[in-house]
């Protein structure tokens, strides 16, 4: 895994000592419903989290970062690449910021490090961000990264049950 140094933060490998934050935002109302963070605070349960997350980059399956504050390397968000349609030319990005640590420009400095990256990946020619609408703090990010939305995907994905819209944002090289 790269350390990526994103502004004040830095993207780096989950280590354990990043249970604390896991366990934390599995209380989020959101969080654990789009991701695979656990909906509960079990010490087991946040280290099996940690181990997916190491297994991203291992199976090509993406790169899954903590995002850290650099001064401390706390760990405060998770943001990741995911490779599902590499051999298309695809990839896509998605990010968490623990509520404690949101409104402080820590995704987008997280955004603009993994773009930036990402885009020098020899078989990336397009990254690409799914916000469901309501999420304004997220697509505004995203826009000041300078992703472009290209749409409304209707019914996209299924979240508790639902099927939810999606804009769809992409960046491309």
């Amino acid at each position: 895994m790269p350390r990526l140094t994103a502004g004040e933060f830095l993207l780096r490998a989950f280590d354990y000592d990043d249970v604390p934050l896991v366990r934390a935002v599995s209380a989020d109302p959101f969080i654990p419903l789009i991701t695979t963070v656990p909906s509960n605070d079990s010490l087991d349960e946040a280290r099996a989290y940690i181990e997916r997350q190491h297994g991203r980059s291992r199976t090509g399956a993406g790169y899954s970062f903590a995002i850290a504050l650099a001064s401390s390397d706390e760990a405060v968000g998770q943001i990741g690449l995911w490779l599902d349609n590499i051999r298309h030319g695809r990839a896509s990005i998605g990010y968490w910021i623990a509520p404690t640590h949101r409104r402080r420009g820590i995704a987008g400095a997280a955004l603009r490090a993994i773009t930036e990256w990402g885009l020098t990946l020899p078989p990336v020619a397009r990254l690409e961000l799914y916000v469901e609408p309501w999420n304004e703090g997220s697509w505004k990010t995203a826009e000041a990264v300078g992703y472009q939305r290209e749409g409304l995907l209707r019914g996209w994905q299924e979240i508790d049950g639902l099927r939810r819209d999606m804009f769809m944002y992409s960046r491309l090289r």
